[in-house]
């Protein structure tokens, strides 16, 4: 058999397979939860591997599971990854009635990718013609949400780091895979779907920032209080006001949410936390404009004499898709898309923690249009399920063959000519390094 045909033969499994893709994604999607709390989800990840017959360990962050098929020979292993976790979205129609979280970011579509890739290459025989291994890796906690409760998991050292696939690689899950790829659904008006092959995003820094005041009747002696509030207000007004320094091309976000205003109406507010990233395309320009958010949002309480405590907490790194890898990828999507549907795709102003992953392999992070609405949004719904469930685990799929082909040919080029800016103790000493201010 030529690597065409097993690609074919691949594709009509993955085909044929449709409806247990199709299931698994709606579960998950009926069933959110947030990061680091995926216990359905992770539970439903096991018993599908367990269906087919394909061993795994679990634990990996937490919740995370991992899977490996052998290939002939295991000359290189590439990760085949899906996020566990969904956000809040509260208005969503299929949002958790206590906790609001919803899964309108798509997260249960790679999972049901992932699963579908695995189950094609192990019903078609594929890995006895293949020279590298595959992993599938169900992840936690892309989303880094609920920052508060992450922190205080940390303090309490059951996480060194707030992001799913942060704290996989400090725990050393990333050791044995060479490369690393996964896909994103995204927003389209494309009745027939399309194929973005994917570019570079944003990297941030994750913020807790809290004003310290004093505590007064807001009636009878305001004069005698310090109003945390009003200083935070400052401080938020301040950061708007040097938004015109912010350069285009750095691509600068900075959105931040109050968690805690003030406790009663006639009290003036003595303390105020707040939760926000600033976001930034490259590591210099990260540096430079969160270094003068804090200082606007100091000076909103150095103007009102409330104390202003910001900690800053290791985020996640730009994406840095590797260029050879994405050419596979390509071409690939091309076949199954078309080239009209095939879209090369611009930098991203938002974040994932697979940028982390980009620093120390070989990456891509395609994004699959098959949603309508808005990705985040109460209006989000997958439209177009044979795009999701079948042409987008098609195009990884056959990517992996290509990679793997032939002695994992392709692979071992694309890792000999990458140029890694972590290891995993260079990259571990730097979020550290970040955590303690050095």
């Amino acid at each position: 058999m030529d690597k065409e045909q097993l690609k074919k033969r691949v594709c009509e499994a993955i085909r044929r397979n449709f409806a247990e893709t199709q299931a698994l994604g709606h579960s998950i999607f009926a069933e959110p939860e947030l990061g680091f709390k995926e216990v359905k989800t992770s539970a439903k990840v096991k018993a599908a591997f367990d269906a087919l017959g394909i061993a795994h360990e679990d634990g990996w962050g937490h919740t995370g599971v991992k899977a490996r098929l052998k290939g002939a020979n295991s000359t290189r292993t590439i990760a085949l990854l899906g996020e566990l976790d969904a956000i809040v979205c509260r208005k969503h129609e299929a949002s958790d009635p206590v906790t609001g979280a919803a899964h309108c970011c798509g997260h249960n579509v790679q999972i049901a990718n992932v699963l579908a890739v695995a189950r094609a290459l192990k019903e078609t025989g594929a890995m006895e013609l293949l020279g590298g291994d595959v992993v599938f890796f169900a992840v936690p906690a892309e989303e880094y949400v609920e920052i508060d409760y992450r922190s205080g998991l940390r303090k309490e050292g059951k996480l060194r780091f707030l992001g799913g696939k942060q704290q996989i690689i400090a725990e050393g899950g990333f050791d044995d895979v060479d490369l690393a790829m996964m896909m994103h659904v995204n927003s389209t008006k494309n009745p027939n779907g399309d194929f973005t092959v994917g570019a570079s995003s944003n990297g941030f820094v994750g913020k807790l920032i809290e004003y310290h005041g004093r505590a007064a009747h807001a009636a009878g002696c305001p004069e005698e209080g310090i109003n945390a509030l009003n200083a935070a207000m400052l401080g938020v007004m301040g950061v708007n006001a040097i938004r015109e320094t912010f350069r285009d091309s750095d691509c600068v976000r900075f959105h931040p949410i109050i968690n805690a205003g003030g406790d009663l109406v006639n009290v003036i507010p003595d303390y105020v936390k707040m939760e926000s990233y600033c976001r930034a395309a490259n590591v210099e320009a990260l540096a430079h404009y969160n270094s003068a958010i804090n200082r606007a949002l100091r000076a909103g309480g150095a103007a009102l004499g409330a104390e202003c405590v910001i900690s800053d907490l290791p985020g996640y790194l730009p994406l840095r898709p590797e260029p050879h890898f994405r050419d596979v990828l390509r071409a690939n999507a091309h076949e199954i898309f078309g080239d009209a549907n095939t879209v090369e795709g611009e930098h991203s102003a938002g974040s994932t923690d697979m940028g982390d992953v980009s620093h120390l392999m070989p990456v891509v992070h395609p994004w699959v249009g098959c949603v309508s609405g808005t990705l985040h949004g109460a209006d989000y719904k997958v439209f177009d399920e044979e795009t999701a469930y079948v042409k987008s685990p098609e195009v990884l799929a056959m990517t992996i063959i290509d990679l793997l082909w032939d002695g994992a040919e392709a692979a071992d080029i694309i890792c000999r000519e990458f140029k890694p800016v972590f290891t995993k103790e260079t990259y571990v000493k730097f979020l550290e390094d970040l955590t303690s201010g050095k």
